[in-house]
């Protein structure tokens, strides 16, 4: 489902700009792809954050001229104070196949004694624009110690077809080594100092 948003057209651009736009709650945007000419926009700052915090969000942005639906593809935030600077909009179609990273995420406990290790954080799918997943569940409930799980392995959503490698190791089983026993400090120069008589 796409989450509707109005966005308004912006005929100023530069850093300047940019920094006004965010200072009135408003995030810079760039709308492109289909052959289309890049669109300029500014979207409702917090409503924005809200919706993106989902990976592969997809809006439908209400343009006054008419609406358009758009991927999230790349958002651009400040490293030091996490501020949303600029997002990325790809054009989409309804009934449109688009290639998106979704996360994996893991469900229940690995045998007893053995640990997860996700080595995958994400697969890359073929899917319909309009039902993109939000996330890839994989069962590990009893999984025991040396199991592979594989991309070829995960059960997909429905419609959704794999375009990772198959072969791609997702997670491993294993159990953790045992830690060596630490090693006692010889006691014979505590016993020297106590015997030293004082001065």
């Amino acid at each position: 489902m796409a989450d509707k948003i109005n966005a308004e057209r912006r005929e100023r651009f530069g850093k300047g700009a940019a920094r006004k736009l965010r200072a009135a709650g408003r995030i810079p945007a760039v709308i492109y792809g289909h052959g289309t000419d890049p669109v300029h926009i500014s979207l409702p700052g917090h409503e924005t954050a809200l919706i993106i915090r989902k990976a592969n969000a997809v809006l439908d942005l209400d343009l006054g001229s008419g609406s358009q639906l758009v991927l999230v593809k790349d958002v651009q935030k400040d490293p030091v104070r996490q501020i949303i600077e600029h997002v990325d909009l790809l054009v989409v179609r309804s009934g449109e196949t688009v290639q998106v990273e979704v996360p994996v995420h893991l469900e229940g406990e690995s045998a007893p004694g053995t640990i997860a290790t996700l080595d995958a954080q994400t697969l890359l799918l073929d899917v319909e624009a309009t039902h993109i997943p939000e996330r890839i569940v994989l069962p590990i409930e009893g999984l025991a110690d040396g199991t592979h799980v594989t991309a070829a392995d995960v059960q997909l959503p429905e419609g959704a077809k794999l375009a990772s490698d198959p072969e791609l190791l997702v997670v491993g089983i294993s159990t953790p080594a045992a830690e060596p026993e630490p090693e006692e400090a010889p006691a014979a120069a505590d016993a020297d100092a106590e015997s030293t008589p004082a001065a």
